[in-house]
């Protein structure tokens, strides 16, 4: 290697695998080499990759930062650098992972030594390397865990400059949903984004780095990854890469009961993979059936196009049959003349609740983000008050994706019966005016401004007394409490005076 390196004047390095054999030969330039995407997945419980690096350094330096960083980043089992000097004659820098306590180095050293005097057995030394990891740290590194841990990495665009706690805070509601623990969060507001990476190819890698710290699986990023970016964040880590909209649409998979939900859902995770996919796309084939690839039901998602294709105008025209289906129930409801009222407002806002506390039901409801996807139609049950039908609806978010948007059709065309909207708000939520924003903007996209509403405020027992009429006034609203049961005759009765004027 060290006699080519010096007739050609450039770095030769070689992938190595546990059995000895070479898998790749890679030819720099002089000062440097690129590594190359590598094929060799690991699996179980294993730690590493399963190849070592080992490359000449012309000018007879040891390792480099960029070799360190490119050995973190790929898992390798070693990275090793052959050096010359004409008095020393050849020798090899040695640099392997080791486990260690957040903050610590993360790896060690082996010489420089002459390659003469080199007599470690490498295999043995990374199976002790990788029990270690599994003894000390008590994880599997396998893909598809059910415990995944995340960093939330958060990017600010110069012209968006968004309140970033209250975005983060959001997103770890949204972990919190999915069933992933946090690990740790990454805020970065750059000049400009990175066409490639969204954040600089170095803070990326430190942030792979930081995954190895905290054993974290999965990177989700607050912003909408491009497909392009997707590729290129994956090809230099193998971690899950998932953006903030395969976040929600993973709760979504999650949540679907009912055979339209599921249907509803599978739509839109088809329609959001399909052009995020390439022919040798690992992004995604490292998702299926983990956090942000799960499926409906007992499904998997596809990773072929064609396939997707199919799939999508067979999942199309089952929506349709259940909107023909929906539309014949809204018409009984039009003939029976009694007035129907949706309840629509921001995730977990407490909707379902209200829906339980006015009609007597008892819909299922959770402490978490998106817990009703199909929605729930039940007549108020209140002997002295007139017949009015309530309707429970899927919770809106910011930036909702377009996809989910449209495959949630059926259930939101509910709205455009709806004689009244009662826009549920959660008061002791610190960002009430960017959440009635965002709801109020959704409902111009469905064309549902002229619809008449009301705005409810729920949890007025987690914020001050002497606020609530200041916002009553503000926003000509009602306010409840639906765990202490407080404000619902008054709420009946402002429903009524809309309804029956």
């Amino acid at each position: 290697m060290v006699e080519i390196s010096k007739d050609i004047s450039r770095q030769v390095g070689l992938f190595i695998n546990r059995r000895g054999r070479i898998d790749c030969v890679v030819v720099g330039d002089r000062g440097k080499i690129e590594i190359p995407d590598v094929a060799t997945e690991r699996s179980g419980r294993t730690r590493f990759r399963g190849v070592r690096f080992i490359h000449v350094h012309l000018e007879g330096e040891l390792l480099t930062k960029e070799d360190l960083v490119d050995m973190a980043t790929l898992h390798l089992d070693l990275i090793g650098a052959i050096t010359y000097r004409k008095r020393e004659g050849e020798s090899i820098h040695i640099a392997h992972l080791i486990p260690g306590q957040k903050g610590e180095r993360k790896w060690d050293f082996i010489g420089p030594v002459r390659l003469e005097e080199l007599t470690v057995d490498f295999n043995e030394l990374i199976r002790e390397l990788e029990n270690e990891y599994v003894r000390e740290r008590g994880f599997s590194f396998a893909l598809g865990s059910e415990n995944d841990k995340a960093i939330l990495i958060s990017v600010v665009p110069p012209h968006k400059r968004k309140d970033v706690a209250e975005s983060l805070s959001e997103v770890r509601s949204l972990c919190y949903s999915a069933g992933i623990d946090v690990a740790d969060c990454v805020i970065q507001k750059p000049k400009e984004l990175h066409p490639k990476y969204l954040i600089g190819k170095g803070k990326l890698e430190e942030v792979i780095m930081r995954s190895q710290d905290l054993d974290a699986n999965v990177l989700i990023f607050d912003e909408e990854l491009t497909p392009g970016q997707i590729k290129n964040i994956s090809n230099i880590t193998e971690l899950k890469v998932i953006d903030r909209n395969q976040l929600i649409l993973d709760i979504f998979a999650q949540r679907a009961r009912t055979d339209e939900a599921k249907i509803q859902v599978e739509l839109a995770q088809l329609n959001y993979i399909l052009p995020r996919l390439s022919e040798k796309n690992t992004a995604f084939s490292r998702l299926t059936g983990g956090i942000g690839g799960r499926g409906p039901g007992e499904t998997k998602l596809e990773v072929d196009k064609s396939r997707i294709r199919a799939r999508i105008a067979a999942m199309e025209k089952r929506l349709e049959e259940i909107r023909k289906i929906r539309g014949r129930k809204r018409e009984k409801r039009r003939v029976s003349n009694i007035p129907i009222v949706s309840i629509v407002g921001y995730t977990n806002s407490g909707k379902s609740t209200l829906l339980n506390l006015l009609t007597k039901s008892k819909v299922e409801t959770r402490d978490t983000s998106f817990s009703t996807l199909t929605p729930t139609t039940r007549l108020i049950k209140y002997p002295e008050r007139k017949n009015i039908i309530l309707t429970d609806t899927v919770g809106f978010i910011k930036d909702l994706p377009e996809v989910l948007l449209k495959a949630f059709s059926a259930t939101l065309e509910e709205l455009e019966d709806a004689d009244m909207l009662l826009h549920l708000v959660d008061i002791g939520s610190s960002d009430i005016e960017e959440r009635i924003e965002v709801v109020e903007g959704l409902l111009k996209r469905l064309h549902l401004e002229e619809k008449k509403r009301l705005i409810v405020f729920n949890k007025i027992d987690r914020i001050e007394k002497n606020l609530i009429p200041l916002l009553e006034d503000r926003y000509n609203a009602v306010s409840i409490s639906c765990t202490k049961r407080e404000g619902l005759e008054r709420l009946l009765g402002k429903i009524e005076s809309t309804l029956y004027p």
